[in-house]
Formats: C-alpha cells, structure tokens, sequence
C-alpha cells in the first residue's frame, strides 16, 4: 500500500507540471506572464500599421504542430483548437495531461488538469499572446508563398522589439510554421504536421463538468487560496 500525499502539495505538484506542459512547452510564457497580472513594458509601442497576414484564424480549425524551443533535442506534438475567429484557442498539452482554453474575448485563461480532474482560471487582464498567433506589435514583411501540411501559405518576415522570426500563414489565418524569436524573446520553431477545417463545438472549450475548480497557486509568500465548489 503506498502513502497518499497531502492533498494541497499534490495539487500544486500536477498543477507545476500542467504548466510546464501545456504552457512552456507550447512555448506560452508571455502569455501567463500577463495572465497573472504582470503589466507589459511600458516603453512598448505599436508600429504603425501597414500590410500584414489576417492576425487570427477566420474559421475553425484544428491544427496539430511540432513544437521546439531553442534547445530542446526533440520536438513536442501539440494540438491546437480555434473557434469564433480566433477569439477562443485551446491547446493540448503533449499526453493529453491537460489543456490550456484562451478566451481572448474575456480575457481570461482557463488551465484543465486532467489527471487531478481540476481547472483555475486567470485573468488575462493585459490581454493573451502566444506564438500561435499574431498580433499588431509586430511588423511584416511579405516574402513569398510555400505549402505546409498541403496547405498553402505566404512567407512573412517578422520583427518584434525582441528579434525576427519567419511565419508561413495562411490567407485564412493559420501559422502553419514559425521559425525564429518571438515577441518575448524565445528562439524556437513550430511546424504545422495536420490542418482539419470544421466546425468545432464550443463545449471544447470549457472545462468538463465533473471537474473541480481551484484557485491557481499563489505567488510564494502568500496565503493558499482554497477549493471552490
């Protein structure tokens, strides 16, 4: 018979790793960084705006990526979800461990840890970004078309205050490959290996309903917050 752990340092255990699954791996730390409140730079600016691919799908989608960060030997299969123009994303986290659902709508995150078969949700008060999708900080630059996955796409050249990168997009939307540094200034890539367009329901992205809700972990220092029913 093994010893059961405490429940709340189990908790925060699973919830570590769903992170480390479902967001750093899927290369997201910008945007939990803002999730948990954390003000973007105020010395940011926005460049004017001039040609630049659609931001976000424009239909539902289902795209399965490879997913490599600088330094990682292998890359991690990741699926991703999109529905109501991009305004709802979900990520599956390698092993199906969990799932990360964005609602750029309401601003807010929702983490699904499905071996505690729990959830927390974020604020995401400074808004969401991640290198699945683009956004209006950056500059563009149009260099030519190519086809990934069988689907075709145009090459843009991608500059951010943190470095450049190359983006394959799709006229709906979709990056279909990224290589480069991103917005917060990862270096890595990620590749489009499976593309379904269709309409996705959207109770894929809410928690099931068996599933408890918690507070996130708070930062050290700091009281635990408790279950919610």
């Amino acid at each position: 018979m093994h010893d059961k752990a405490p429940a709340a340092p189990r908790r925060a255990v699973a919830w570590r790793l769903a992170l480390l699954s479902a967001l750093l791996v899927s290369g997201m730390g910008r945007g939990l960084a803002q999730a948990q409140g954390t003000a973007p730079p105020q010395d940011a600016t926005i460049p004017p705006v001039g040609e630049h691919p659609p931001l976000t799908p424009t239909r539902d989608v289902q795209v399965d990526y490879d997913v490599q960060p600088d330094g990682m030997p292998e890359p991690k299969r990741v699926r991703t979800w999109f529905a109501q123009n991009g305004g709802l994303m979900r990520i599956d986290s390698p092993q199906g461990m969990g799932e990360t659902v964005l609602n750029r709508m309401t601003r807010q995150v929702t983490i699904i840890i499905n071996t505690q078969k729990i959830y927390s949700q974020l604020d995401a008060r400074y808004g969401i970004s991640n290198p699945f999708l683009l956004d209006l900080s950056m500059s563009f630059s149009r260099k030519g078309t190519s086809s990934i996955a069988g689907v075709a796409c145009t090459e843009w050249d991608v500059r951010t205050d943190q470095g450049t990168a190359v983006a394959c997009v799709t006229e709906d939307g979709v990056i279909l490959r990224e290589v480069g540094v991103d917005g917060d200034g990862l270096k890595g890539r990620i590749e489009a290996v499976h593309v379904v367009y269709g309409p996705i329901a959207l109770d894929m992205f809410q928690p099931p309903a068996n599933y408890r809700r918690i507070d996130p972990p708070p930062p050290p220092g700091t009281p635990k917050g408790g279950e919610k029913k």
